[in-house]
C-alpha cells in the first residue's frame, strides 16, 4: 500500500517528469496517468476486476496477479484509483515488514480412495486444489520459482509450486484430469530404476507425453536410496556409487526425453555437505529435501524445501502448508 501511495501521490503532485497525464477510456477504466513503470486508472463501474484490467492494459489476462498484489485487492469500486506496473517492482518479495515465502509442496501416490499416509484419495486432492483456486494462489512452475531465487522474476504473493515423487502411474490417472482442468503446472520428481518397472509406474512414453503437455519430469536419484555415504563406505565405493545415482539419470533423461536435466529431489529428504559437494558437481541447478517450511527468495539452492502432504490431513491441516510471508522489522 505504500507504493500505491506514493505512485498516486506523484500523480497528484503534478509530477509530470514521472507521469504523463493521458486522459482516456481505457475499456471500463479511464487512464490517468502513465510512466515507463506504471499505469495509472481509475474505475468507472463497481466490481472491476484486476484481470480485466490487465487484459485491456497489459495485454495479458494472466498478468492480473502483478495488479492485485500491488494494490492489495482483486475487484475495484468506482472511483478508485489502481496502480497498474508495466513491469517487476520487487524482485526478492522483501519489504520493511518481512519478506515473501513460497511453499512447495510433495505428493506421492494418489488412489480412488486414501490408503495410508502417502496415498492420498482423488477426492481430497482435488478439494486442495480446487481449494488454492477459488482462495487465488499462483501455482507456479518449479522452473519460474528457480528463476525467482536468481532474482530473475518477480513471483505472485500467493505463489505455490506442486511436485509429484517417484513416478506413480496415478498421476496421469488421478492427478492429470484435475491439473489440466484448473490449469496448475506440475514437476515429476522419478526414479529411473522405477520407470516402466511395473504396473504402477508410468513409462518412458508416458511421461513423454506428459512433458509435452507442459508437465516438468526431473530427477529423483537412480535407484531412490539413502544418497548419503553408508557407514564404512569406502571414498571409491562412495564416489562409484554417486556415478550410478546422479550422473546416470541425466543421460537417461537425454536419450528417453529428449532434455537434459536441472533440479533433484533428494530421497527421502536427505542430504549432508558431502551429498551436495557431489550434487552441485553434476551440475543440478537445485535440488529439493522434505524439510516442512516454506522458501525465500534467498533459499539455499541445494536445500529447498518442501512440505509432503498426507491423506490424513483436513483441509485445514493442508492450508497450514502454505505459510506465504515471514513477518519480521527489516532496517
Amino acid at each position: 500500500m505504500r507504493a500505491l501511495t506514493l505512485v498516486v501521490a506523484v500523480l497528484l503532485l503534478g509530477g509530470c517528469a514521472a507521469l504523463d497525464f493521458v486522459p482516456g477510456a481505457g475499456g471500463t477504466s479511464t487512464v490517468v496517468g502513465e510512466s515507463d513503470d506504471f499505469i495509472v486508472v481509475v474505475a468507472t463501474h463497481d466490481g472491476e476486476t484486476a484481470e480485466a484490467l490487465a487484459r485491456t492494459h497489459l495485454r495479458d489476462p494472466a498478468k492480473a496477479w502483478m495488479i492485485e498484489d500491488f494494490n492489495g485487492a482483486r475487484e475495484f469500486k468506482s472511483g478508485k484509483r489502481v496502480v497498474i506496473p508495466k513491469r517487476p517492482w520487487n524482485l526478492a518479495g522483501v519489504d520493511p515488514t518481512g519478506y515473501q515465502l513460497v511453499p512447495i509442496l510433495v505428493y506421492h501416490n494418489l488412489g480412488a480412495q486414501s490408503s495410508g499416509r502417502l496415498v492420498l484419495g482423488v477426492q481430497a486432492f482435488a478439494e486442495q486444489m480446487n481449494y488454492l483456486k477459488r482462495e487465488g494462489y499462483r501455482v507456479v512452475s518449479l522452473a519460474e520459482f528457480v528463476e525467482w531465487l536468481r532474482l530473475k522474476r518477480q513471483l505472485p504473493r500467493k505463489s505455490v509450486v506442486l511436485t509429484f515423487d517417484d513416478g506413480y502411474q496415478s498421476f496421469r490417472e488421478y492427478a492429470y484430469p484435475v491439473l489440466k482442468k484448473l490449469g496448475f503446472p506440475a514437476t515429476l520428481f522419478v526414479y529411473t530404476d522405477y520407470v516402466g518397472a511395473s504396473r504402477n509406474a508410468l513409462s518412458w512414453e508416458q511421461l513423454k507425453g506428459l512433458a509435452a503437455e507442459g508437465f516438468d519430469v526431473q530427477a529423483h536419484s537412480k535407484t531412490h536410496g539413502d544418497l548419503r555415504r553408508a557407514p564404512g563406505e569406502t571414498d571409491a565405493q562412495y564416489a562409484k556409487r554417486m556415478q550410478a545415482e546422479l550422473a546416470e539419470p541425466p543421460r537417461l533423461f537425454q536419450r528417453q526425453l529428449g532434455q537434459g536435466v536441472q533440479f533433484l529431489a533428494y530421497p527421502y529428504g536427505r542430504v549432508d555437505d558431502d551429498l551436495l559437494t557431489r550434487v552441485r558437481e553434476q551440475g543440478y541447478a537445485a535440488a529439493f529435501t522434505v524439510r516442512r517450511e516454506s522458501n525465500p527468495s534467498f533459499a539455499r539452492p541445494l536445500r529447498i524445501s518442501r512440505s509432503q502432504i498426507y491423506s490424513e490431513m483436513t483441509l485445514e491441516q493442508f492450508a497450514r502448508n502454505l505459510n506465504l510471508f515471514h513477518h519480521e522489522t527489516l532496517r
